[in-house]
């Protein structure tokens, strides 16, 4: 049996979608106020907290296999971050502890931080306070499951995604946005390709203790991705702005105390602006491809059309 977290996420939702369509089953972790619709068919709701741990033994009962996928993208204050990502997931660990199953923790590329191919091994260096809580998470997960195996996301786009769905916003109004000058090279992953992976992770008996970056093989430019998906709507290029750091870390103080205000976190935060000011989130491949045969199999122009094509159909976009 298997156990997802965050399956009524964004990835998590692709998942459970895939293991659907392959006729498999699967629990789903979900706190009873979040059940807002139903799951897909074969995936059954069990009810936990992984703040308190309330009903994690039960979820767990008979399961050979965790895929962790739940945390916290944003938050109102930074505790938040190692409260939703650090703390619950040290809980979920040691309710599994001890048993005889597979777990598979997703962590994010910003666990390790900015920097030009980096590979896994490399010394974390995390910039934010969201990466800070995904790196903690993982030492964690690690003291307590050796044999976890540890994944790391790197940009993750694709149909009902609401962070990466602003760029594309901007572009559809001819916009492109660049902090210090500078365009953004960045490693990322269409959603379809990283439930292909969560399952090659979750099932290969190589993976046990080993930690592997997730994206395709080529990273991207922001500008080159904006240019991408503006094509695909018939635009022009968007026209480039180019925003000093400092004016962007003002605006990002005001996107966090609009969010204090609202109570609803937001993805304009001074965060965020830490990890857009660096010039490079781009990761090596390499090991996913050798030790689990995993290849993202979906171009930009592919993932993108998808994606889009949601999104107007939605009624997120018009053009």
């Amino acid at each position: 049996m298997l156990l997802i977290t965050g399956g009524t996420g964004f990835v998590g939702g692709r998942l459970l979608e895939k293991l659907a369509a392959s006729g498999e089953t699967a629990r789903c972790l979900v706190r009873r106020k979040t059940l807002a619709r139903p799951l897909p068919p074969g995936m059954q709701p069990v009810f936990g907290d992984l703040s308190t741990g309330q009903g994690l033994d039960e979820a767990l009962d008979g399961v050979d296999t965790v895929i962790h996928l739940a945390g916290v993208t944003k938050a109102l204050r930074a505790a938040d971050y190692e409260t939703g990502n650090a703390r619950a997931t040290e809980t979920l660990a040691k309710a599994a502890a001890g048993r005889a199953l597979r777990f598979v923790h997703v962590s994010s590329l910003a666990a390790v931080g900015p920097g030009a191919m980096v590979e896994e091994d490399a010394e974390p260096r995390p910039v934010s306070h969201y990466g800070r809580s995904k790196l903690e998470a993982e030492r964690r997960v690690r003291a307590l499951l050796p044999e976890a195996v540890i994944v790391r996301p790197a940009v993750v786009y694709g149909p009902r995604d609401t962070d990466v769905f602003q760029v594309l916003k901007s572009a559809a109004k001819g916009l492109s946005l660049e902090i210090a000058g500078g365009s953004q090279w960045f490693s990322a992953i269409y959603v379809k390709d990283l439930a292909d992976a969560l399952a090659l992770a979750s099932r290969d008996p190589r993976a046990a203790g080993r930690t592997y970056f997730l994206a395709a093989r080529q990273p991207v430019s922001w500008r080159e991705f904006g240019q991408a998906a503006a094509g695909i709507m018939g635009r022009k290029p968007p026209r480039v702005v180019r925003i000093p750091y400092g004016a962007a870390y003002a605006v990002g103080a005001c996107g966090e105390a609009w969010s204090r205000l609202t109570g609803t976190p937001g993805i304009v935060s001074r965060d965020k602006i830490r990890e857009a000011r660096c010039p490079s989130w781009t990761c090596e491949v390499g090991r996913a491809a050798a030790e689990l045969g995993f290849e993202a199999k979906t171009t930009l122009q592919a993932g993108l059309t998808e994606t889009l094509a949601w999104y107007k159909e939605s009624g997120w976009l018009k053009w």
